[in-house]
This record gives C-alpha cells, sequence and structure tokens, in this order.
C-alpha cells in the first residue's frame, strides 16, 4: 500500500473515475438513483487539481484504489481549521481498513500544514460514513447544512478532529 499526493503523471480520469463508482455505491439509497446513474465519466476531473487542493491517492498492487482531498477550511466561521473534502475507494476496497489509513494521512498531513483542528462534512443519512468517522476520532457537532442532490432535499453533518499537537 502506498498512499501519496497526485502528480502530473496522474490520470485525472482514473481519479475521478473513483469518485464515481464510490458515489454510484455508497449513496445508493441516498441520493436519487438516476441521479447517480446519470454521472457522467470525468465529472469530477477538472477540480482535481484545483489551487489550494491537495489530493492524495492510495494505490494497492500499483492500482489506484483511493483518494481524498485536504485544504484549509472552505467556510469562513471555521478560519484555522483544515478541512478534509472527500475521501472515496473504489467499492471492492470499502470496508477492508484502507480508508483508517487514508484518513490518518490527511490528518498528518493538514497538521503539517498547521492545522490541529480539522472538519469534514457527511451526509447524515450515510450512517457506514459517519460511523467510521466517529470510531476514528471525530465529533458530531450537530450543524447541519441543507443540501439538493438529484431533487432531493438532503443534510449534511458537521464533524470535528482535534488533535492534540501540531
Amino acid at each position: 500500500m502506498e498512499i501519496r499526493f497526485i502528480n502530473q503523471n496522474d490520470s485525472l480520469s482514473e481519479i475521478s473515475n473513483i469518485y464515481e463508482k464510490s458515489w454510484k455505491y455508497a449513496y445508493q439509497n441516498i441520493i436519487p438513483q438516476d441521479y447517480l446513474d446519470s454521472i457522467p465519466k470525468g465529472r469530477w476531473a477538472d477540480g482535481i487539481a484545483k489551487d489550494g487542493m491537495n489530493t492524495l491517492v492510495l494505490q494497492e498492487n500499483g492500482l489506484m484504489i483511493g483518494t481524498a482531498s485536504i485544504c484549509k477550511s472552505r467556510w469562513e466561521q471555521y478560519h484555522g481549521y483544515g478541512e478534509i473534502v472527500s475521501i472515496h475507494f473504489l467499492p471492492e476496497y470499502i470496508g477492508k481498513g484502507f480508508g483508517t489509513h487514508l484518513l490518518k494521512r490527511c490528518i498528518e498531513e493538514l497538521n503539517k500544514l498547521g492545522f490541529n483542528r480539522i472538519l469534514l462534512w457527511v451526509l447524515e443519512d450515510h450512517t457506514g460514513a459517519r460511523r467510521f468517522y466517529e470510531k476514528t476520532g471525530f465529533v458530531c457537532s450537530e450543524e447541519y447544512l441543507n443540501d439538493r442532490i438529484g431533487g432531493k432535499a438532503l443534510r449534511e453533518v458537521l464533524y470535528f478532529y482535534h488533535c492534540d499537537h501540531v
């Protein structure tokens, strides 16, 4: 297993494919199926290498199986926080322990950038992800953000993680 930052030799389409497959698998019965089915190939490719965003990939036996993006908080009221914007895996690798390694690396990299307080948003109905974050030390804030995906009203809940050191 190798976790590293993306470089110019990486295929943004391949990384976007991880998002696409992850969304279609993880958000079944949460986001309307017709919306999930309509996600186009390459949907996330343009945003992966966006300025200010740091994207990691996790490779297993040379295959990209997971990705995560981190940055300084995009939320004005949480200035001084680091943010985990996303963590996604190919469906066949979900639940096999890789997520814990990638999440820990995200925390380490945000620490290196000077952030000892970290936030992330997760869909309220995505109970598997919420259990995963809680198990790894994130605390639900009970602060919510209303969202609409595929015509369905959804809520995202804010989670915090506080590091003991920077």
